[in-house]
């Protein structure tokens, strides 16, 4: 088996992959995330998934598979990232209530032994329930938002507030399963089961 490393120091990206992998390395690309004015969700998202598979590419043994992502949550065209503070949480948490907003993750991988690398990525639409200004105070005192674009997770607390998902799931969570297994599968011959 080849030798897999996660370019991501997220928990939930960590978890979701060791479904199906056994034993792989996590080395965090540390480097600045910047958002380009004037560039779409998801040359952003892919841009930074990228980024982040090239960086830990330098740094990771030379037969290895390299994967970065990225997510990004976006409404009326503005992408809404970790929030900075409270204020900022609540500020995304409003503008997300009852609405439709779209959640899009870059999958970036390098194959280290043969330079090969592919960049894509998913989108899925996410439709909340209005929330009152009460579950907001109560949602953001978890301390659960602080760092999750769009001020949520799905698969704790923030669940409660998802009506509808039209797409993959796990791509709200942070990796797109089925995208990425497909890819590792027919893009480099790397089967998760």
């Amino acid at each position: 088996m080849r030798k897999i490393v996660l370019a991501s120091k997220s928990p939930r990206r960590r978890e979701l992959l060791s479904g199906f992998v056994d034993d792989f390395e996590i080395i965090s690309d540390d480097s600045e995330e910047v958002i380009e004015e004037g560039i779409t969700p998801e040359e952003t998202v892919q841009r930074l998934a990228m980024q982040k598979a090239r960086n830990v590419s330098e740094k990771s043994d030379a037969e290895a598979l390299v994967i970065g992502a990225d997510t990004v949550v976006f409404i009326d065209g503005k992408i809404l990232g970790k929030p900075a503070n409270r204020a900022e949480a609540s500020e995304m948490l409003h503008m997300l209530s009852g609405r439709d907003h779209h959640v899009c993750t870059g999958i970036a991988i390098i194959d280290n032994e043969t330079q090969k690398s592919y960049c894509g990525f998913e989108r899925t639409v996410v439709h909340f329930r209005h929330l009152t200004d009460d579950e907001i105070i109560k949602y953001i005192n978890t301390g659960e938002p602080m760092d999750k674009a769009g001020a949520y997770g799905i698969q704790n607390i923030g669940a409660l507030f998802v009506e509808n998902i039209k797409g993959d799931y796990f791509n709200v969570v942070g990796l797109p399963l089925c995208k990425l297994g497909q890819v590792l599968k027919e893009e480099f011959g790397y089967e998760l089961f």
